[in-house]
C-alpha cells in the first residue's frame, strides 16, 4: 500500500517530536542523578575526596575549580573606592578588612597588609583556595602589588558571631535563640572537622568567636583557616609561635609549643562557653586568675546566673545541661581527654534534634532550668 507524501511527512514529524521528548527526559534524569550524588557540603561527587596538601593538588574526582584568582591593585582599589574608610568593616591578624564590589557584581571582603611579594605566599593562597565547604569562608584570590599583600574572600553579610552575641549595650544586635546558637555551633564544628579531615590535617590555630562568620541565612562559616601559614610562611607551621596567647589558646599547646587538632577543640570549647553566657570569655575570670576554664565552669554553674539571660525560657533543662557538658569536655585541661571535633559536631546535631522535637511538641521553655553540681556528676 502506498503512502502519500503528506502521510510520510506526518509520520516523520511525529517521530522527530518523540525523539526530542525522549532526549529531554534523559537529560533531566541525568541532571537529577548528578544532583543526588553531589554532597551538600563539599560540592563533590565523592564525599571522601580530600585535598592532598603535600602535593598541592586535588583528586581527579573532585569538581573543577578555577583556583585562586590573581587580582591587580587597580581592581581592588576600584572595588573599595580606593580603600575608603566608608568601606572599612574591620581589622584582624592579617590587617584591615574592606568590603568591595567587583566588576562582575560579586561582593567580597578584602584583607590588606603591608608586605613584599613572596612566591610562597601565592603558592599557599592557591592551596588554601582549593578548600571548598559550606561552613568555611572561601578564599577567592590575592594581590601582591605596591608593597601590599591582599586576600580576597567571599563576603558574609551578617558579620561575625560576636556582633550578635555580646551585649554591647547599644541594643542593635540580633537576639540569638538557643536553637540558633546550637545551629551556629554545628556549622562551626563541621567547618573545623573538614579542616581536620584534609590530608594532612589543617590545624586552624586561631579559632575564636570573631572568626566564625554568618551569612544571610545565618549559616556559620569558619574564617581565616590556614592564615597562620600566610602570616609566618611555611617554617615551623606546627608550633605555637603563630599568634599571641589568648583565652582561646589551649594552655597545654602553649606549654609544649605545639598545636594539634585537640588544641582547636579547646578553642571551640571557649566558643561554646561564650554561646552559653553571651559574654566574652576573657571577662569571665580576673586577669590574674590561674584557674582553668574547665574548673571555673564547673565551680560557677551552680545557678542560672551565667546563662545568657536573653535566652529567657527558650530551651529545655536537658538541652542546656548537655550543651554545658559538651563545652566542659572540650575545655578539659588534658588534650587526650577532649573529644574529636567530628564527635562534637555529631553530639551538637543530636542535642539540636532533641531540642527541636521537644519544643515543637511542648513549646519553648517547657522546663525551668536549675543548673547545679549535678551537671558534672555521673
Amino acid at each position: 500500500m502506498s503512502l502519500s507524501i503528506a502521510a510520510i511527512a506526518g509520520i516523520a514529524a511525529g517521530g522527530a517530536a518523540l525523539l526530542i521528548v525522549v532526549a529531554v527526559v534523559i537529560a533531566l534524569w541525568c541532571r537529577a542523578r548528578a544532583r543526588r550524588n553531589r554532597t551538600s557540603e563539599t560540592g563533590s561527587s565523592d564525599p571522601s575526596t580530600l585535598v592532598e596538601w603535600g602535593k598541592g593538588g586535588r583528586s581527579s574526582s573532585a569538581p573543577e575549580r578555577q583556583g585562586a584568582r590573581q587580582f591587580s591593585l587597580e581592581e581592588l582599589a576600584q572595588a573599595t573606592n580606593n580603600f575608603s574608610e566608608a568601606n572599612l568593616v574591620g581589622a584582624g591578624s592579617f590587617g584591615l578588612v574592606y568590603k568591595g564590589l567587583l566588576f562582575d557584581g560579586s561582593v567580597v571582603a578584602i584583607k590588606r597588609r603591608t608586605g613584599a611579594p613572596r612566591l610562597e605566599f601565592s603558592d599557599e593562597v592557591r592551596r588554601l583556595s582549593e578548600i571548598c565547604h559550606r561552613n568555611i569562608v572561601t578564599l577567592i584570590g590575592y594581590c601582591q602589588e605596591g608593597g601590599l599583600q591582599m586576600l580576597v574572600f567571599e563576603y558574609s553579610p551578617n558579620g561575625n558571631v560576636c556582633s550578635h552575641l555580646y551585649d554591647s549595650g547599644k541594643g542593635s544586635m540580633t537576639r540569638l535563640e538557643f536553637k540558633q546558637r546550637l545551629a551556629i555551633a554545628i556549622g562551626a564544628a563541621k567547618g573545623l572537622n573538614h579542616l581536620h579531615s584534609l590530608m594532612p590535617p589543617l590545624i586552624h590555630k586561631n579559632f575564636k568567636t570573631s572568626n566564625v562568620l554568618v551569612d544571610e541565612n545565618f549559616i556559620a562559616k569558619v574564617a581565616d583557616a590556614g592564615l597562620f601559614r600566610l602570616l609566618r610562611g611555611h617554617e615551623d607551621v606546627g608550633s605555637s609561635h603563630g599568634f599571641s596567647s589568648s583565652v582561646y589558646q589551649d594552655p597545654e599547646a602553649h606549654s609544649v609549643a605545639q598545636f594539634s587538632e585537640s588544641s582547636d577543640v579547646y578553642s571551640f570549647g571557649v566558643f561554646l562557653l561564650e554561646l552559653i553566657t553571651g559574654r566574652e570569655a576573657a571577662s569571665l575570670q580576673p586577669p590574674e586568675s590561674r584557674e582553668s576554664l574547665a574548673h571555673w565552669l564547673e565551680a560557677h554553674f551552680s545557678s542560672n546566673e551565667l546563662i545568657d539571660p536573653r535566652l529567657g525560657g527558650g530551651f529545655t533543662t536537658e538541652g542546656m545541661k548537655e550543651f554545658v557538658g559538651l563545652a566542659f569536655q572540650c575545655l578539659n585541661p588534658s588534650s587526650r581527654r577532649r573529644p574529636k571535633i567530628r564527635l562534637v559536631a555529631a553530639e551538637l546535631d543530636r542535642i539540636l534534634e532533641t531540642e527541636m522535637s521537644l519544643t515543637t511538641i511542648m513549646g519553648d521553655g517547657t522546663a525551668i532550668i536549675t543548673l547545679g553540681s549535678q551537671l558534672f556528676t555521673s
